[in-house]
């Protein structure tokens, strides 16, 4: 049952992701995740990192209030949420915006559909319009952009 409970966070964690990309980060909080759309940053860090801090702190709680009396299901939706974040770390930052210089020549179509959805996702520099808000779920246009591209 554990088990499901984790798994089941970490896939809600892909809609409550673009909730909160769509309506919190080019909503109210707009100030925080301007600067990873217009790189005006001055250095490795963005003030859009800060949401590292604000998405990690509820989640520590809850690993917290999960262990008081012996691990219960708070611990384990936190399990599910550090999961998913974790999984954002490396495709959004190492993958994607190459903070690390790995998998750049990749010829996995999901992986460059991801890469493709993020970079629809970017082209807007402001917070109106935009597109693509989830993180692992890539709308099927982009899937069959490389897809097709492998069967020919």
């Amino acid at each position: 049952m554990n088990f499901l409970i984790v798994i089941g966070t970490f896939f809600a964690m892909e809609g409550a992701t673009w909730l909160i990309h769509k309506y919190v980060m080019h909503g109210f909080l707009w100030v925080l995740h301007k600067d990873h759309h217009d790189h005006s940053s001055d250095g490795p860090v963005e003030k859009n990192d800060y949401f590292f801090i604000i998405f990690a702190v509820p989640t520590i709680a809850l690993m917290y209030y999960g262990t008081i009396q012996g691990f219960n299901f708070y611990f384990y939706i936190a399990l599910g949420i550090a999961l998913y974040g974790m999984a954002y770390f490396f495709v959004h930052d190492i993958f994607i915006h190459q903070r690390l210089k790995i998998l750049r020549n990749t010829q996995n179509p999901y992986l460059l559909a991801i890469r493709r959805a993020h970079k629809q996702h970017h082209k807007h520099t402001e917070k109106e319009e935009g597109e693509c808000f989830g993180f692992l779920w890539v709308p099927v246009k982009y899937f069959k952009m490389y897809f097709n591209k492998n069967k020919s």
